[in-house]
């Protein structure tokens, strides 16, 4: 599949992308092609924008930001860097702040259930190896994604399911299903507070350089990269809305927009999507690489799962 030669056309309640061909006909307006009174300079990038599942005004402030806004920054450093936490209003904080307000509560209630649940041929709960989640777990989702010993790449949800398969001999849960995000969102929670630990280290070098140059890469119809938007132009507006620095201090996060829990894996493909790329499916080497990477960029800032985003 070659980047950036599909429009997207509507999403399902996963945020899995359905999409079609460029052949498709454009929208049309009076009998004429949407961008047929355009000048021709603007025509493409307009023609790329259509796209039932995103605000139309949306794209064109998009496209316009990194269009004419040839004043951009390095990538935010040490103090520099900041939470999206902090551009929310307030209502929106003190509904994270508070767990009888913060929605996702009731994820994190339901993985401390699964916690405790036998299950699998071995008939084995998550907490007959690890105990208390409450002192075993501290600090381990700060620590991920991480590489394992036989050099596999893991985040979170996928170190839940490899347990899942070895240790208690029952089948993974799907990935961004609602028992894998709940247990993901219970673990996460005994770090809240605690710094991202992820460094770079000889075993997860080379994915973390890959991390990198995904996030630099320019992809989809757009012709976007992720550093154009949420590092060199992070502080600014589209549509209004000031653009994060993108960092996943908060994962598995309630967004509003969502009205669920979700995984960053999730937001990532949405964002995708948003540039029109094709996404990659969960899971996929290169999510997993894009993950350690933006993981890495936010080290030793703190946790906050489960966060909530509009």
């Amino acid at each position: 599949m070659v980047w950036g030669q599909w429009l997207c056309v509507e999403y399902d309640e996963h945020a899995h992308c359905d999409v079609m061909p460029l052949s498709t006909p454009m929208p049309r307006r009076n009998g004429k092609p949407l961008s047929s009174r355009l000048s021709s300079k603007r025509s493409f990038l307009l023609s790329s924008l259509y796209c039932q599942s995103l605000p139309f005004t949306t794209l064109l402030c998009l496209g316009l930001l990194l269009l004419f806004n040839v004043h951009s920054r390095a990538d935010p450093v040490g103090s520099e860097r900041q939470s999206s936490y902090a551009l929310m209003s307030p209502d929106t904080k003190a509904m994270q702040d508070d767990p009888l307000l913060n929605p996702a509560t009731f994820a994190v209630l339901d993985g401390q259930v699964l916690w405790q649940e036998v299950t699998g041929k071995k008939n084995q709960s998550c907490a007959s190896c690890h105990g208390d989640a409450t002192v075993s777990m501290k600090g381990v989702a700060a620590s991920f994604p991480k590489v394992s010993s036989a050099g596999q790449l893991f985040n979170l949800e996928g170190r839940i399911n490899q347990c899942r398969v070895e240790q208690q001999a029952a089948s993974p849960f799907a990935l961004e299903s609602k028992p894998l995000l709940a247990l993901a969102a219970f673990v996460a929670n005994q770090s809240k507070g605690m710094p991202i630990s992820v460094e770079r280290t000889p075993a997860n070098e080379e994915a973390l350089a890959s991390g990198q140059r995904l996030f630099n890469q320019r992809m989809g119809q757009l012709n976007l990269s992720c550093a154009q938007c949420h590092a060199e132009r992070a502080g600014q507006k589209l549509a209004g809305n000031p653009i994060p620095q993108a960092h996943p201090t908060a994962y598995p996060i309630y967004r509003l927009e969502w009205q669920t829990v979700g995984s960053l894996e999730r937001r990532l493909r949405n964002c995708l999507v948003g540039v029109r790329a094709e996404p990659y499916a969960f899971g996929s080497a290169e999510l997993l690489e894009l993950e350690l990477f933006l993981a890495w960029r936010a080290r030793a800032m703190p946790l906050e799962s489960p966060g909530v985003r509009p």
